[in-house]
């Protein structure tokens, strides 16, 4: 089979992830007997400087005439002046927006061999495997006014935060029908205590539920669901939760897996039901310029994004299955890049990380021919 896969590195760190991200796409390719034409194009702040805009039209182009765009990081503090009139994060966010990407999909997975790596206790963590299904084109993010200005007694600023239920209940159908495929448990996250965009959600989330009767949902307030991923994270299955609140959530959840380097994502416009569907793939991690350039990134979240984009956009779940396990494996082996290792363990860099994956990727048996 033929893939065309719209390549966008960005800055800092994500040059090099996504270089690995590449290696493990096409060996995948190599085993299986796929063929995965790579264009690459520019977004976020080396799109700045080189085209004036974090998102080129030639960039949206080449995404909206691709299978699938796997996408690396942007920003950095070349960028980060907030009086700039255009900001890298833009770029992903127009992105995700003129795509019409509106579910992010970020699993959080414990492996057992970095339970250690994490600042929690190994017998909060056993058993942890969820899913958090974030809303991405709604929210404080997109709603307006959006503005800032000065008056006679100093500046001021405003974000707005507007859903309609039309944008609330296609992201919890995301999270029912996720659910549905595992657990069969939902946790919906709001404020519904202050918030009257939370309190309409909380609304949409029990009418949906009724056509879900199989799936068990409970409501949790954000600021409970913070506290509750840290003291017993294995009580969820899918959490499903507005732009920022899981923009945040899913953050802190990296404490879980040991670092942000071990999370992946994927933006879809919901869950695929069968042939290939468009979507966006990314580590969830940033820019990380203090050791951009320098050949220790954690490469495991942009290949695990690899994965989730063979499983959801190119139907290949026997290859993503066998890239996860292929992961799975080369840290049960012990291999760690710097942001895993403990005291005394000795550290990959970027490149050789990749490297013990894929040998461990070559070494597994396929019921493909080639």
């Amino acid at each position: 089979m033929e893939f065309k896969i719209a390549v966008m590195p960005g800055d800092g760190i994500g040059q090099e992830v996504i270089r690995e991200a590449v290696r493990a796409l096409e060996a995948v390719g190599k085993k299986y007997g796929h063929t995965f034409h790579c264009q690459y194009a520019d977004v976020g702040g080396i799109a700045i400087d080189r085209h004036g805009t974090p998102l080129p039209e030639e960039t949206m182009a080449l995404a909206k005439g691709s299978d699938a765009v796997l996408f690396g990081a942007v920003g950095g503090p070349k960028w980060d002046d907030p009086k700039v009139r255009v900001r890298p994060e833009e770029g992903l966010l127009t992105l995700r927006k003129g795509l019409g990407l509106f579910a992010n999909l970020r699993p959080i997975k414990v492996y057992p061999r970095l339970m250690e790596v994490s600042p929690i206790k190994r017998q909060v963590l056993q058993n942890t495997d969820l899913v958090v299904v974030r809303e991405l084109t709604g929210g404080l993010y997109f709603g307006r006014p959006k503005r800032r200005w000065q008056t006679s007694k100093g500046r001021r600023g405003v974000d707005t935060m507007s859903y309609s239920e039309a944008e609330i209940e296609r992201i919890l159908r995301v999270g029912f029908e996720l659910a549905r495929s595992r657990r069969k448990r939902l946790t919906s996250v709001d404020k519904a205590n202050i918030l009257e965009t939370s309190r309409l959600w909380r609304e949409v989330a029990m009418e949906v539920a009724k056509e879900y009767p199989d799936v068990a949902l409970d409501h949790l307030l954000v600021d409970t669901c913070a506290m509750q991923l840290i003291m017993n994270p294995s009580r969820f299955d899918v959490i499903v939760a507005e732009n920022t609140f899981g923009d945040i959530l899913t953050d802190e959840a990296a404490v879980l897996a040991g670092s942000m380097g071990m999370l992946p994502s994927a933006s879809l416009a919901g869950i695929p039901s069968g042939g290939r569907a468009l979507g966006l793939y990314e580590p969830v991690h940033g820019t990380a310029p203090d050791i951009a350039g320098r050949g220790i990134a954690n490469p495991l979240a942009a290949i695990l994004s690899v994965a989730l984009m063979l499983r959801y956009s190119l139907s290949l779940a026997e290859e993503a299955q066998a890239l996860e396990a292929a992961v799975a494996k080369a840290i049960d082996l012990g291999s760690k890049t710097a942001d895993l290792a403990l005291p005394g363990e000795m550290a990959l860099g970027t490149k050789r990380m990749t490297d013990k994956v894929l040998e461990r990727l070559e070494q597994q048996g396929t019921s493909v021919p080639t």
